[in-house]
């Protein structure tokens, strides 16, 4: 499934395009029935929410789980980021983003890109994001926001916030969960999203599960916290271009966070998430 023209265009001017309902209910049941057990499964790319026991994100699941895996793989995802940048694609990271009814916490505003530039040394921002909602998302649950074309002021170099007053338990957790918590290491500043906002404009993403949001890695977004009664709970699959290798670290983050898989893509058929083709 490639975008069509309107589609490539919008991609191009405001940095996202939202396709609704690109998966079929039964895909999505397909898919919601796996979270519960990976939810439980203690596994080091599981992070929580803040002084609780609420699961906030679990990275790597398309390495371990079939369904996910084949997820990550169907061309209704793979085809259009392959059409955005011009090239084969690998993925490069995968998770699964669980913001909990009455208990998911905010996502502060940030570009995803910076993290990557600056933690892993990816030399550019031939990068696609797809964003698979498993959940409905509305006004209620901590809907995605947006400002619709950031994307063109490029990477926003901004300083990472310091993390040397947190409590001491917070200090021995690993250093890439700072990337993942409330509170990012490389989150934007209040004068520097009012400024954008008044440049671009806002929106608040708003569709039903199955529906698929495309977005820019300089996009700058966040999310309020959920105090709704209704989980809100997304996949994200990030593709890089395989013309966009990382550059060698020192003390790289784990693979489960970017994967040293750079093996393109080999998209499945259209239908590989339906129940008869995953027995």
């Amino acid at each position: 499934m490639y975008l069509t023209k309107e589609q490539f265009e919008k991609y191009t001017d405001q940095g996202f395009v939202l396709l609704t309902e690109c998966f079929s209910k039964t895909e999505v049941n397909g898919l919601k029935v796996e979270l519960p057990s990976l939810f439980r499964k203690e596994t080091s790319g599981r992070v929580f929410e803040e002084e609780s026991n609420i699961v906030r994100a679990v990275h790597g699941s398309h390495k371990t789980n079939e369904v996910f895996q084949r997820l990550s793989r169907n061309p209704r995802l793979v085809e259009p980021p392959m059409q955005l940048l011009g090239s084969k694609v690998y993925i490069y990271q995968f998770k699964i983003n669980a913001k909990a009814a009455f208990r998911g916490n905010i996502w502060e505003w940030h570009q995803d890109y910076i993290f990557w530039r600056k933690e892993d040394r990816l030399p550019t921002a031939r990068v696609v994001n797809a964003l698979v909602l498993l959940d409905d998302m509305n006004e209620f649950n901590g809907p995605l926001f947006v400002i619709p074309g950031s994307h063109k002021e490029g990477m926003i170099d901004v300083v990472a916030q310091n993390t040397s007053n947190r409590a001491k338990d917070e200090r021995e957790r690993p250093a890439w969960i700072s990337n993942f918590t409330a509170k990012l290491k490389y989150s934007l500043n209040q004068e520097l999203v009012t400024n954008l906002v008044l440049k671009y404009g806002i929106l608040s993403i708003k569709a039903s599960a199955g529906s698929v949001l495309f977005f820019n890695s300089n996009l700058v977004h966040a999310s309020p916290s959920n105090i709704s009664p209704f989980n809100r709970s997304v996949a994200i699959v990030t593709y890089n271009s395989v013309d966009n290798i990382p550059l060698p670290v020192q003390n790289p983050r784990p693979e489960f966070i970017v994967s040293r898989d750079y093996r393109p893509v080999e998209p499945l058929s259209k239908d590989a998430l339906l129940i008869e083709n995953l027995m």
